[in-house]
């Protein structure tokens, strides 16, 4: 048998069943118990940068990523 039969063989098989147990894992990992605290705190991150006052109108940023003053 050559190299890239014995391969595809593998391919095809095994890392089939070695990627479908990956998403498995993933899957079960994503919803285990006690981890939906973590999703809504990651959720709610984008409203949380101005919680006493909302974004002025002269807010922004300089090219360096730096707030600037208009």
């Amino acid at each position: 048998m050559d190299t890239y039969s014995l391969l595809r063989e593998i391919a095809d098989s095994w890392a089939l069943l070695a990627l479908f147990g990956f998403f498995i894992g993933a899957v079960i990992w994503a919803f285990r118990p006690g981890s939906q605290r973590v999703h809504k705190e990651t959720a709610n991150i984008p409203f949380l940068q101005h919680d006493d006052k909302p974004a002025s109108d002269d807010y922004a940023l300089d090219a360096n990523g730096q707030e600037a003053q208009q």
